[in-house]
């Protein structure tokens, strides 16, 4: 209770609550999270179940009775009789678990890499610094295009489509920890020359309990917001890849799998089946970027000047 008391009396939750958009942004994000992870609860339809499917339901427009089955789809059904509405809580399961995997996986990377580079200095920070250097030269999305092909490559065939969601997971994660590489390696390049890590050094703290005990506490703040704006960028890179046909597999579409099938029927009419994937990749993404623009001004009150 003291926990929670002193969390609504923060400066943080001050400033949410004065930030209309913030607030609107955290709605919209939680009920689509919400309404994700408890899918298999209020998706009207289990969309991948081929004993549930009925292909004389397809195409059916949105909240129009179907002229075979008289069954009503609020959003409309696919080609093969799966209601939209169902398809795209189940695909948003997938879209976030691998925006939360890959960046918790960026992150993890992209923090031991910046701590060790600016505590240890020298050739290993120069070293690792290069390599984020070149790897920003590319686009990210073609860094995980790469990682996805080769991952793959190496992935046997009869396991490829039971793989493809971890190999979708470390090739975002790989493209993307640079920026959080060179960000907390900033931080950490001065909290470095603080009394307290001087203080912790002179008493016999190793390297790895100053990095980790005594650094890396005070450098999580840039890393929160980072992590938030590339939650954003993870699940539209998701989205990407897997409207690229390089993703995930189709016994288990995500939002980008679901924008790519719509886009086949687009120009025959059936709108409906592209539209709202889409239109829901979109709040979603839009949500969590409104988020974390928000949390970087909350916690760097300097860049409002």
């Amino acid at each position: 209770m003291d926990m929670l008391k002193r969390a609504m009396e923060s400066d943080l939750y001050w400033s949410f609550r004065q930030s209309p958009v913030a607030m609107a942004s955290a709605a919209v994000a939680l009920s689509l999270i919400l309404a994700s992870i408890f899918a298999p609860l209020i998706a009207p339809y289990n969309p991948f179940d081929p004993a549930s499917l009925n292909l004389m339901n397809g195409f059916s427009s949105p909240m129009e009775p179907n002229q075979f089955t008289q069954d009503v789809f609020w959003f409309g059904s696919d080609d093969q009789g799966r209601d939209v509405l169902s398809t795209i809580l189940y695909g948003m399961r997938i879209s976030l678990f691998v925006g939360f995997a890959a960046v918790l996986f960026a992150m993890i990377i992209g923090v031991v890499l910046g701590l060790i580079s600016a505590y240890v200095g020298g050739r290993t920070d120069a070293f690792i610094m290069r390599i984020a250097d070149i790897q920003l030269t590319f686009p990210s999305i073609l860094v995980a295009m790469l990682i996805f092909g080769i991952a793959k490559g190496f992935t046997p065939v009869h396991l490829r489509d039971q793989m493809a969601i971890w190999v979708l997971i470390v090739s975002i994660g790989l493209s993307d920890w640079v920026q959080f590489a060179r960000v907390v390696r900033g931080a950490a390049l001065v909290e470095k020359k603080k009394e307290y890590v001087e203080a912790a050094t002179l008493v016999g703290r190793g390297p790895v309990a100053v990095i980790f005990l005594h650094i890396l506490p005070n450098v999580l703040s840039p890393v929160l917001v980072i992590a938030t704006i590339s939650l954003a960028l993870a699940i539209i890179a998701e989205a990407t890849l897997s409207f690229l046909g390089v993703g995930a597999p189709p016994t288990e579409p995500s939002l980008g799998t679901l924008i790519r099938i719509g886009q086949g029927f687009l120009f025959s009419g059936e709108w409906w089946i592209l539209f709202f994937p889409a239109v829901t990749l979109l709040l979603l993404a839009l949500s969590v970027n409104l988020l974390g623009d928000w949390l970087r001004d909350a916690l760097n009150p300097k860049l409002d000047d």
